[in-house]
């Protein structure tokens, strides 16, 4: 019996120890440091990638504005500029496109008019966060971080 007390008491002097090593070592405290900072750490590293790719649709939007508004001043009819609108992001529209044209709305404005006059396209792109940036911030400082719409307008004279 006095053996089978000793297994019993054991493992209590193995935790107690276990337990007064850890409060004399970092280690707890490395992982409550690491618990503080990590929240921060994927806030920069979500709003890198997240900026990357607002930043690549950015360009996109704009070259497809200049795209379109190039058709226009060379007296393209409607279809025609819209084709070379999502040619530009699209190598087989409406498949394997670059954007989702299904959040995109285009605006031509003046479209086979006078020569001389302007021919303007707006595109507006409803943009979309891939990563949980909004929560993670909504977390660390309690705002919120809205979807951006990405515009681009490019005009040009009929030729």
């Amino acid at each position: 019996m006095a053996t089978a007390l000793r297994k019993m008491i054991r493992p209590r002097l193995d935790l107690r120890s276990r337990l007064t090593q850890w409060r004399e070592t970092e280690a707890g405290q490395s992982l409550v440091e690491f618990a503080m900072v990590l929240p921060m750490f994927l806030l920069m590293l979500f709003a890198l990638v997240d900026f990357g790719r607002g930043f690549y649709t950015w360009l996109v939007v704009t070259n497809a504005a200049r795209e379109g508004a190039r058709a226009a001043a060379v007296q393209l009819d409607q279809p025609a500029v819209y084709d070379k609108i999502y040619n530009s992001f699209c190598d087989s529209y409406p498949s394997n496109c670059s954007l989702e044209p299904g959040r995109m709305s285009i605006t031509p404005n003046n479209i086979q008019g006078r020569r001389g006059e302007e021919v303007t396209i707006r595109i507006a792109y409803d943009f979309g966060y891939v990563t949980p940036i909004g929560d993670i911030l909504r977390f660390v400082s309690g705002g919120t971080l809205t979807e951006p719409t990405i515009t681009a307008t490019s005009s040009m004279r009929l030729e």
